[in-house]
Parts: structure tokens; C-alpha cells; sequence
């Protein structure tokens, strides 16, 4: 049974613990709630964005139909054509302590992997966060081709999702993928978040009709509007933007999965650090009191002895 020394000095150190992950706790929080925020307004860009692009292509197609041609779309929507080569970009943390948030990305990235493979495509791994490469390294070590460390340290930035889009253009300009799909944790709430498995490039636009069609061709508000320089251009130019911005809101939805995981877990353990010190300061009270009820036991047994 540990003495009273024993447990005053356990106590001492889980208080000192307990302070620790309460302030991690208070930090995540804060991160968080910058993180949510860069969601909210990323959210409202990629939308519009991907809007013009879709309103765009629809009228390229209506084009297509209308005068029975076909148009030679920009390479960053049609890639090379093939899909024998794949790359995964995985998205993780560069530190622990945010509970199974890493491991549960490298699971499904694994499990992509592993489908890829069995369907006789080549593999090659980009880890963005070097606990996703630590974890990935154990069964995939020959497929990993880099890693990018230090992404978001002091919160996501778009200049950073654009030179890691700089990256992959010229790793695809160097022939080593044919499509580029992203492995990312999207943040729902603190508690909630949903892995997924996301198709980066070549760019996919979802064709939505129903949107168009509510709007009469060339007409806004009453108003008559043309296209300058033309179609394929502007295509040619919104593209780039929706390839930075969907990697831009898989930086910052990974950012935001790992401080609610962070501060989840922190929580927690702040909680059981509560439960451990309370359970042993009873146990302290008790073994002392018990130790008072015998020291007054044996002073009795001696005066009544004399």
C-alpha cells in the first residue's frame, strides 16, 4: 500500500498534469473557432466559384449541342487522359495529442491504398503532416514520395494552399500521376467530423441543370450580358481557382478536425485527471485517518497501561 508520501507526490503530479491539459484545452478552443470561422468564408468563395464554373460549362455543352461540335477542354479538367497512376494527399497533424484524429485518416487512407492497388493502379503517397506519414510509413514506405510539414502552424493561409497546388501541377507536369485525390478529415463539430476521400484533379465540375436552367441565357436581372474573352477562356481561367480552393478547404477542414479533436481529447483527460485526484485525495484522507485513529489508540492503551 503506498504511504502517505507516495501519495502526495501523486497527487502533486497530476494536478500539475491536469493544469497542462486544461491549457491545451483553452488553446485548441481558441484555434478552433479561427478555424471555424476560415470555413464559413471559404465555404461562401468555393461556392460562388464553383457557381461560375458550372454556369460556364453548362453553356459550353448548350454550345456543343447547338452547333454539333466539340470543344478541346483546358488539360487541368481533362488530365492526361489515363488513370493508371494515382497520388493521395493525406492530410494530417504534425503533433499528438488530439486522440485518434491521425490514426483514423491513415486508416482510410489505407483502405484507399489497398482498393487502388487490388485494381492494378499505381500508388504514390504525399503526406501533408507528418503523423500521417509516421503511421502510413509502417506498410507504405516505398510509396511515399514527400512530406510537407509545418502547413496551418499558425493557422490555414491560402498562399500555402496555392504553392502546395503549385506542387502537384508539377509533379503532374513531370508525368508521376494521372489523378490526384485527397484524403481529408471534413469538420462537422468539435465531436463530429467524416473522412473522406476526394477526387482533386483533373478538376470536377458537377453539372448542375437545374440551376442554369432558372436563368434565361444571357440574361441577369433583366439585364443582357455576353462573355469575354470567350467560353473555353474564362474556363480556362476559373479552373485554377477551384483546384486551390478545394485544396485550401481541405487545409483548413483539417486544421479545424484536429483542434476539435485536440480539444476533445484534452477535455477528456482533464476530466480523468479530476476523477484520479479526487479518488486519491479520498484515499490520502482515509489512510490518515487511520493512521490519527491508531496513533490515538496506542496513546490510550499506554495511559491506561501506566
Amino acid at each position: 500500500m503506498a504511504g502517505l508520501k507516495e501519495l502526495r507526490t501523486r497527487i502533486e503530479s497530476i494536478k500539475s498534469t491536469e493544469k497542462i491539459t486544461s491549457a491545451m484545452k483553452m488553446v485548441a478552443a481558441a484555434r478552433l473557432r479561427r478555424a471555424q470561422g476560415l470555413i464559413d468564408k471559404c465555404r461562401s468563395y468555393n461556392n460562388n466559384i464553383l457557381t461560375s464554373a458550372n454556369r460556364v460549362l453548362y453553356e459550353l455543352r448548350q454550345e456543343e449541342e447547338k452547333k454539333n461540335i466539340r470543344f478541346v477542354y483546358p488539360e487541368l479538367m481533362r488530365g492526361s487522359g489515363k488513370s493508371e497512376n494515382y497520388m493521395l494527399l493525406v492530410f494530417t497533424s504534425d503533433r499528438g495529442l488530439c486522440g485518434s484524429y491521425n490514426s483514423n485518416v491513415a486508416r482510410e487512407a489505407s483502405k484507399r491504398i489497398d482498393e487502388l492497388k487490388a485494381a492494378g493502379k499505381n500508388v504514390k503517397i504525399l503526406c501533408v503532416g507528418k503523423k500521417g506519414r509516421d503511421i502510413l510509413k509502417r506498410k507504405y514506405a516505398d510509396l511515399i514520395v514527400d512530406t510537407i510539414e509545418g502547413m496551418a502552424r499558425k493557422g490555414a493561409r491560402y498562399d500555402e494552399a496555392v504553392e502546395l497546388g503549385q506542387k502537384i501541377l508539377d509533379m503532374y507536369a513531370q508525368g508521376a500521376f494521372d489523378v490526384c485525390e485527397i484524403v481529408v478529415s471534413r469538420f462537422r463539430s468539435a465531436i463530429n467530423r467524416t473522412i473522406v476521400v476526394e477526387q482533386v484533379f483533373p478538376v470536377q465540375i458537377a453539372e448542375n441543370e437545374n440551376i442554369c436552367r432558372q436563368q434565361t441565357p444571357n440574361i441577369c436581372n433583366g439585364a443582357f450580358y455576353d462573355y469575354e474573352p470567350g467560353l473555353l477562356k474564362i474556363l480556362d481561367g476559373l479552373l485554377p481557382l477551384v483546384f486551390r480552393s478545394s485544396l485550401f478547404q481541405a487545409v483548413v477542414h483539417s486544421q479545424a478536425s484536429e483542434q476539435g479533436a485536440r480539444m476533445t481529447s484534452m477535455d477528456n483527460a482533464t476530466r480523468n485527471a479530476k476523477d484520479m485526484i479526487s479518488g486519491l485525495t479520498l484515499r490520502y484522507n482515509r489512510i490518515r485517518q487511520t493512521a490519527i485513529t491508531t496513533e490515538l489508540t496506542e496513546i490510550i492503551a499506554g495511559a491506561e497501561a501506566l
